[in-house]
Protein backbone atom coordinates (compact mmCIF):
# COMPACT_ATOMS: atom_id res chain seq x y z
CA UNK A 1 0.00 0.00 0.00
CA UNK A 2 2.48 2.26 1.04
CA UNK A 3 4.25 1.58 -2.30
CA UNK A 4 1.06 2.70 -4.11
CA UNK A 5 0.96 5.94 -2.42
CA UNK A 6 4.47 7.16 -2.83
CA UNK A 7 3.88 5.93 -6.95
CA UNK A 8 0.68 7.83 -7.31
CA UNK A 9 0.44 9.75 -4.38
CA UNK A 10 -2.93 11.56 -2.82
CA UNK A 11 -4.54 15.03 -2.92
CA UNK A 12 -2.84 17.37 -4.89
CA UNK A 13 0.28 17.58 -3.79
CA UNK A 14 1.77 15.32 -6.18
CA UNK A 15 5.62 15.41 -7.57
CA UNK A 16 6.34 14.92 -10.78
CA UNK A 17 7.00 11.02 -10.94
CA UNK A 18 2.95 10.64 -9.25
CA UNK A 19 1.65 12.90 -11.47
CA UNK A 20 3.79 10.65 -14.51
CA UNK A 21 2.45 7.37 -13.00
CA UNK A 22 -1.33 8.82 -12.92
CA UNK A 23 -1.21 9.90 -16.74
CA UNK A 24 0.50 6.45 -18.11
CA UNK A 25 -2.18 4.74 -16.43
CA UNK A 26 -5.01 7.09 -17.71
CA UNK A 27 -3.42 6.60 -20.92
CA UNK A 28 -3.99 2.77 -20.67
CA UNK A 29 -7.42 3.38 -19.45
CA UNK A 30 -8.34 6.00 -22.18
CA UNK A 31 -6.99 3.32 -24.34
CA UNK A 32 -9.75 0.38 -22.85
CA UNK A 33 -12.63 3.08 -22.96
CA UNK A 34 -11.92 4.22 -27.19
CA UNK A 35 -12.19 0.20 -27.21
CA UNK A 36 -15.36 0.20 -25.37
CA UNK A 37 -16.92 3.30 -26.77
CA UNK A 38 -16.12 2.10 -29.99
CA UNK A 39 -14.84 3.54 -33.50
CA UNK A 40 -17.33 6.15 -33.57
CA UNK A 41 -16.16 8.21 -30.57
CA UNK A 42 -13.06 9.48 -32.41
CA UNK A 43 -14.00 9.22 -36.09
CA UNK A 44 -17.36 10.51 -37.35
CA UNK A 45 -17.23 13.22 -35.33
CA UNK A 46 -20.81 14.44 -34.36
CA UNK A 47 -21.92 16.53 -31.87
CA UNK A 48 -22.82 13.28 -30.01
CA UNK A 49 -19.56 12.27 -30.02
CA UNK A 50 -17.39 15.31 -29.41
CA UNK A 51 -19.08 15.27 -26.02
CA UNK A 52 -17.54 12.60 -25.11
CA UNK A 53 -13.76 13.30 -26.46
CA UNK A 54 -14.40 16.53 -24.26
CA UNK A 55 -16.13 15.68 -21.51
CA UNK A 56 -13.55 12.47 -21.04
CA UNK A 57 -10.35 14.90 -21.40
CA UNK A 58 -11.77 17.07 -18.63
CA UNK A 59 -12.54 15.12 -16.40
CA UNK A 60 -9.52 12.40 -16.47
CA UNK A 61 -7.11 15.30 -16.22
CA UNK A 62 -8.49 15.59 -12.24
CA UNK A 63 -7.39 12.15 -11.79
CA UNK A 64 -3.42 13.14 -13.34
CA UNK A 65 -3.48 16.55 -11.00
CA UNK A 66 -5.28 14.94 -7.81
CA UNK A 67 -8.28 17.14 -7.79
CA UNK A 68 -10.45 14.28 -7.98
CA UNK A 69 -10.17 10.68 -6.26
CA UNK A 70 -8.88 8.29 -8.78
CA UNK A 71 -11.10 5.75 -8.55
CA UNK A 72 -14.27 7.85 -8.49
CA UNK A 73 -13.10 9.34 -12.19
CA UNK A 74 -12.48 5.84 -13.63
CA UNK A 75 -15.86 4.85 -12.73
CA UNK A 76 -17.21 8.48 -14.05
CA UNK A 77 -15.72 7.60 -17.39
CA UNK A 78 -16.91 4.51 -17.50
CA UNK A 79 -20.28 5.52 -16.98
CA UNK A 80 -20.12 8.42 -19.64
CA UNK A 81 -18.52 5.84 -22.32
CA UNK A 82 -21.30 2.98 -21.66
CA UNK A 83 -23.99 5.88 -21.95
CA UNK A 84 -22.23 7.21 -25.12
CA UNK A 85 -22.45 3.44 -26.30
CA UNK A 86 -26.06 2.99 -25.44
CA UNK A 87 -27.03 6.46 -26.82
CA UNK A 88 -25.16 5.75 -30.43
CA UNK A 89 -26.95 2.32 -29.91
CA UNK A 90 -30.40 4.33 -30.14
CA UNK A 91 -29.21 6.45 -33.17
CA UNK A 92 -28.37 2.89 -34.55
CA UNK A 93 -31.69 1.76 -34.10
CA UNK A 94 -34.02 4.79 -34.69
CA UNK A 95 -34.49 7.05 -37.31
CA UNK A 96 -36.90 9.21 -35.39
CA UNK A 97 -33.89 9.42 -32.19
CA UNK A 98 -31.32 9.80 -34.49
CA UNK A 99 -32.97 12.91 -36.03
CA UNK A 100 -33.82 14.40 -32.36
CA UNK A 101 -29.74 14.11 -31.43
CA UNK A 102 -28.19 14.53 -34.31
CA UNK A 103 -30.51 16.51 -36.48
CA UNK A 104 -30.98 16.30 -40.45
CA UNK A 105 -28.98 16.93 -43.63
CA UNK A 106 -29.42 20.27 -45.09
CA UNK A 107 -29.75 21.41 -48.63
CA UNK A 108 -27.73 24.23 -49.77
CA UNK A 109 -27.53 24.04 -53.64
CA UNK A 110 -29.93 22.74 -55.68
CA UNK A 111 -29.81 22.50 -60.12
CA UNK A 112 -27.92 25.67 -60.14
CA UNK A 113 -29.31 27.86 -57.04
CA UNK A 114 -27.72 28.78 -53.92
CA UNK A 115 -30.66 27.88 -50.98
CA UNK A 116 -30.20 31.04 -49.02
CA UNK A 117 -32.62 30.52 -46.27
CA UNK A 118 -31.02 26.45 -45.79
CA UNK A 119 -27.74 28.78 -45.76
CA UNK A 120 -28.78 30.92 -43.09
CA UNK A 121 -30.10 28.13 -41.10
CA UNK A 122 -26.66 25.84 -41.44
CA UNK A 123 -24.64 29.34 -40.17
CA UNK A 124 -22.71 28.94 -44.03
CA UNK A 125 -21.88 31.64 -46.65
CA UNK A 126 -20.96 30.93 -50.31
CA UNK A 127 -17.27 30.42 -49.67
CA UNK A 128 -17.79 28.30 -47.09
CA UNK A 129 -20.18 25.92 -49.56
CA UNK A 130 -17.78 26.16 -51.94
CA UNK A 131 -14.78 25.17 -49.92
CA UNK A 132 -16.77 21.79 -49.02
CA UNK A 133 -17.40 21.60 -53.30
CA UNK A 134 -13.94 22.20 -53.77
CA UNK A 135 -13.28 19.58 -51.16
CA UNK A 136 -15.70 16.64 -51.97
CA UNK A 137 -16.22 17.15 -55.76
CA UNK A 138 -13.12 18.12 -56.53
CA UNK A 139 -14.02 21.21 -58.44
CA UNK A 140 -14.86 24.82 -58.48
CA UNK A 141 -17.15 24.51 -61.28
CA UNK A 142 -20.86 24.63 -59.62
CA UNK A 143 -22.04 23.39 -63.42
CA UNK A 144 -20.75 20.12 -62.55
CA UNK A 145 -22.64 20.04 -59.22
CA UNK A 146 -26.48 18.81 -58.74
CA UNK A 147 -26.71 19.24 -55.32
CA UNK A 148 -24.71 20.28 -52.03
CA UNK A 149 -25.59 19.29 -48.73
CA UNK A 150 -24.73 20.48 -45.23
CA UNK A 151 -24.31 16.99 -43.59
CA UNK A 152 -25.17 16.05 -39.53
CA UNK A 153 -22.00 16.18 -38.48
CA UNK A 154 -20.95 19.27 -40.31
CA UNK A 155 -18.96 18.70 -42.68
CA UNK A 156 -20.51 19.85 -46.58
CA UNK A 157 -20.59 17.30 -49.28
CA UNK A 158 -21.47 18.23 -52.84
CA UNK A 159 -23.20 15.50 -55.60
CA UNK A 160 -22.11 16.19 -58.97
CA UNK A 161 -24.38 15.59 -62.05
Amino acid sequence: MELLLKLFGEGEHLDALQMSSRGIVMFLVMLVLIRISGRRSFGVRTALDNIIAISLGAIMSRAVVGASPFGAVICCCFVIVLLHRATGRLIAGSQRISRVIEGEKILLFKDGVYLKENMKKALVCEEDLMQGVRKSALTEDMDQIQKVYMERNGEISAIKK
